[in-house]
């Protein structure tokens, strides 16, 4: 993330785009929308009420907000993503679809929308603000899945975000209304069934989708005329729910349609109209879904049943031997959890997903809380809750003793994934305290919340944690410590100081760690006032220790890196380079490419002022490579920045042009500054001002509106390998 030398994200002074930039800029913004997944019904009916609600066809004014409501498990976020994938068109800047499923806490909403946008602000605005002045002149639409369970957050959200930007439509799903005024509310009906003896039972949506399902589950699945008929009994006794019927397709590998038609019927007749997981607002069909999960978990195995109770707290995805670090015991033996959860996704109870980083599972939402009900009834709830959370304390644990070191891609691959569930734990260790869990969890998180781009998030789970365990502990001292680090980045002095001042008393109580954490702290505060003095004298007194001959870890690494900056600053440059190349030393024997990268920019700044352009270049694109594997959007923004500086020293003006108007898009994701560090503000200006006087103004904006409307990744790639072909602006979404 940030250079802890007083760089906060807060880089300012960068040249706006030309109207061409920004035409070519919203023309790539198209969204994340994925593809949609094959053999499924399109809906017609649905997706042309809602494009009809957005573009007022039938008369009334435009909506700005729709909702699709229903019963869990009726297609709303299909017909979402269908919708959202016809309307992306007419939005210039694209269609974002915000999964909240995994979320529990409405606080977090508006981080989690900056996050899918993309949006990484690092100031210390609210950050609803920080969105709605993200949208305030975009034309988008955000599509808000599976709102039930933060309404009001998302009521709140809706009407800032629509208020503050003309351009925004929301698409919501949710099974009761957001509650927003103008909000227009579609309900998503099950899909059509037949009526006995209907000749058109075989193209009638729910027979089809049975019939894919099926074909998936059995693939030598065939359809005979004579077996519409029976096809369409199986869809009406499950009320066309497409969830149900998807469940229940799944059971054909094992029964032949008649049979498993007989043994629904057998089951309704047994539940008539109760059930214990049900809720009496909920519409009668309802019973058809309830009917095919309790049915499903009928027929599971015991270990099966188990599972599907245990995998229940798990927010998000989960992987294989997570799953059997939470929910292996005497009744569940770890070496069956494999298999069990092969079983249950071919029942679709779990949803497999490969990755790059090896195989996860998710559950859906109406099949966890199912799980999550039986868990209570087996009075194993809190048991599982706690296991879940002990173990994403030894993952935090295991983290933060490994980040400096070789496996850093492979560490943040992993927390990344696992992001919802680090979210799970927080919350349980906030809401259950025990001992100091919630102030020893969010501290050791420090690697996460910092160089993997949560920088607000983690702030806000330190904050909370400080002020629910105020008594002195060493849990305590390590969490503010991690929290200095954040505030620096952040750009919040005040709250440093005040940061640094219960450190340091704190340090008084504790040992040579504590006392560390105190100076490094201080170290920070000096940094950020701009005394480049008494930063250097408080590295080198952090440095003045045996840490050389002990397992390295990120305190020294900070230290050189903002002690380097520092003489940089005021013009020592041999010294820097000195604590450069000491720091790039230690942190290639140990395999450490984060803060080897952060060595790499600083080493580029001071490269640059000693002309020597071509070292520049290759710390920088060494810096480069690295930040934008990490997503260190800073990092990389100050790479490119140092590049466009070495263009321009160099003659290259075009080159330089461009690569200004590349980080002008960077930049605008992170938010407008608020402590802007002078030196690199003044660096921005002064090769904006050289290119601009060199090119001209024509030239110098048409070249910097190219690189405004690039890609950003394509972008990126071609400033690190600029002999291959310049790229095209208006590729792909950024």
């Amino acid at each position: 993330m940030l250079l802890q030398a007083g760089v906060p994200a807060h880089v300012v002074g960068v040249a706006g785009p030309g109207r061409a930039a920004v035409m070519a800029a919203e023309e790539r913004r198209v969204g994340n929308l994925t593809e949609p997944r094959t053999g499924t019904v399109d809906r017609s009916a649905e997706l042309a009420e809602v494009l009809g609600l957005f573009e007022g066809a039938s008369g009334e004014r435009p909506a700005r907000l729709v909702t699709l409501t229903g019963v869990g498990g009726v297609g709303k976020t299909r017909v979402a993503l269908n919708a959202a994938a016809a309307l992306q068109p007419r939005f210039r800047d694209g269609a974002w679809f915000v999964e909240l499923s995994p979320l529990r806490q409405g606080e977090l909403l508006p981080h989690v929308i900056a996050e899918t946008l993309p949006l990484a602000d690092q100031t210390t605005r609210p950050m609803i603000d920080v969105v709605a002045d993200y949208l305030a002149d975009r034309d988008l639409l955000l599509v808000l899945d599976t709102c039930e369970h933060l309404t009001g957050a998302c009521a709140l959200a809706a009407e800032v975000l629509l208020r503050a930007a003309p351009g925004l439509r929301i698409l919501a799903t949710s099974r009761r209304t957001v509650g927003v005024s103008d909000e227009r509310v579609l309900t998503i009906e099950p899909l059509p069934v037949p009526e006995a003896g209907d000749a058109r039972a075989g193209t009638s949506d729910a027979v089809a989708l049975l019939t894919l399902r099926a074909r998936e589950a059995v693939p030598d699945f065939t359809v005979t005329d004579a077996d519409h008929a029976e096809l369409a009994r199986l869809c009406r006794r499950l009320d066309g729910l497409p969830l149900a019927i998807e469940l229940a397709a799944a059971r054909l590998r094992e029964l032949p349609v008649r049979e498993l038609t007989a043994r629904l019927e057998d089951r309704f007749a047994v539940l008539g109209d109760t059930d214990d997981v049900a809720s009496d607002a909920e519409p009668p069909w309802h019973q058809a879904l309830r009917t095919a999960i309790g049915w499903s978990h009928e027929l599971c195995t015991p270990a099966e049943r188990l599972l599907w109770a245990r995998l229940s707290v798990f927010a998000g995805t989960f992987d294989t031997e997570t799953a059997r670090r939470v929910c292996a015991d005497d009744h569940l033996p770890t070496g069956q959890i494999p298999a069990v959860l092969g079983a249950l996704a071919e029942k679709s109870l779990l949803i497999w997903e490969p990755t790059g980083g090896g195989e996860r599972y998710r559950m859906l939402d109406t099949i966890r809380e199912y799980g999550a009900h039986w868990l209570r009834e087996l009075g194993e709830e809190d048991t599982l809750r706690r296991r879940h959370r002990d173990h994403y304390l030894d993952l935090a644990r295991r983290g933060d003793a490994a980040w400096i070191g070789p496996d850093q891609f492979a560490w943040y691959d992993r927390t990344t994934a696992e992001h919802g569930n680090i979210r799970a734990a927080m919350e349980y260790s906030l809401a259950k305290p025990e001992g100091h869990i919630a102030l020893e969890l969010a501290g050791s998180l420090w690697f996460f919340w910092y160089a993997c781009g949560f920088l607000k998030e983690g702030r806000l789970y330190l904050d909370r944690a400080l002020a629910a365990d105020t008594a002195p502990s060493r849990e305590r001292a390590k969490a503010l410590y991690a929290c200095g680090v954040l505030l620096l980045l952040l750009g919040d002095l005040p709250a440093l100081e005040k940061c640094a001042a219960e450190s340091t008393a704190l340090a008084a109580h504790f040992g040579d760690t504590e006392r560390e954490y105190a100076t490094a702290t201080d170290l920070r505060v000096a940094a950020m006032r701009g005394d480049p003095v008494q930063t250097v004298s408080l590295a080198e007194a952090l440095l003045a220790t045996d840490w050389r001959e002990k397992p390295l870890t990120f305190l020294p690494l900070a230290a050189l890196v903002i002690g380097a900056h520092a003489h940089v600053s005021t013009g020592r440059t041999e010294e820097a380079i000195a604590w450069l190349d000491e720091m790039s030393s230690v942190c290639a024997r140990n395999g450490e490419r984060f803060m080897h990268a952060w060595s790499d920019t600083v080493h580029a700044m001071a490269e640059l002022t000693r002309g020597r352009y071509r070292a520049a270049q290759e710390h920088a694109r060494a810096a480069l490579l690295v930040n934008h594997r990490l997503r260190d959007d800073v990092g990389t923004g100050l790479a490119l920045e140092s590049l466009a500086q070495s263009a321009t020293a160099t003659g290259r003006h075009k080159d330089a042009a461009w690569l200004l108007g590349l980080t002008t898009q960077l930049w605008e994701t992170l938010g407008r500054p608020q402590a802007a560090v002078p030196s690199r503000v003044a660096a921005r200006q002064a090769c904006e001002q050289q290119t601009r006087t060199a090119l001209g103004d024509d030239v110098y904006q048409r070249a910097f509106d190219t690189g405004y409307a690039t890609d950003l990744d394509t972008g990126i790639a071609h400033a690190l390998h600029p002999a291959a072909a310049p790229p095209r602006r208006g590729r792909g979404a950024s």
